[in-house]
């Protein structure tokens, strides 16, 4: 049985359950059509190979037409890879939808966060700056960061500038709070990472 959905970020809003106002992430979860069953005598490990999110055949490249080909499903935008115990039970072709999941369900959610840029300090790690009166020169700045003579040079883990966000994140124990499959859409509980349309894990707790 798998365990495992892929789908993109549409928005959040919010539903009312039991006179409360919930905040619910809208998830478009798209079938994800089998296209490759891998063996552990064949390739080490348990695994289905699934696709999802239609694409333009002109848009895929000649190795991909090909493996899509196979199916004939029609080309997709993503591929990717859910570790089963057994493969015995899937078949290349079949389409896995949203309705592997019933509404209460506790999930995780994975996902890529907003990408902020290159940020400062203050930004980045929540410094509180320097003084801004009294000819101060230090308003926004790190401060010191070296170390003397010993061990004379700048220690490894220090909070500097840097880029900021866009980085794997996962928010766990969300709830499903109610699932269509007819218009192949979750409603879970509370925000997930990542902005519109931005591609998301969703696996069971």
């Amino acid at each position: 049985m798998v365990s495992k959905l892929y789908g993109k970020k549409i928005g959040m809003t919010r539903c009312f359950l039991e006179g409360f106002s919930v905040p619910v992430t809208v998830v478009k979860a798209e079938p994800c059509v089998v296209m490759q069953k891998k063996t552990k005598d064949r390739d080490g490990y348990n695994a289905i190979q699934v696709a999802f999110s239609p694409k333009k055949e002109q848009r895929v490249n000649k190795p991909l037409k090909g493996h899509f080909k196979r199916v004939g499903k029609g080309c997709f935008e993503y591929l990717r890879e859910i570790k089963v115990d057994s493969v015995d039970e899937f078949t290349e072709g079949q389409e896995i939808k949203p309705d592997i999941f019933d509404v209460g369900d506790v999930v995780h959610v994975s996902g890529y966060s907003k990408g902020r840029g290159f940020a400062g300090v203050m930004k980045r790690w929540g410094f509180a700056g320097g003084r801004k009166t009294h000819g101060s020169r230090s308003h926004r700045i790190p401060g010191s960061i070296g170390c003397s003579a010993t061990p004379g040079r700048v220690l490894k883990g220090r909070k500097l500038p840097g880029r900021m966000g866009n980085q794997r994140v996962t928010v766990k124990n969300l709830k499903v709070i109610d699932v269509r499959p007819d218009e192949n859409v979750l409603l879970i509980t509370g925000s997930v990472p990542g902005g519109s349309n931005a591609l998301l894990e969703i696996r069971k707790a």
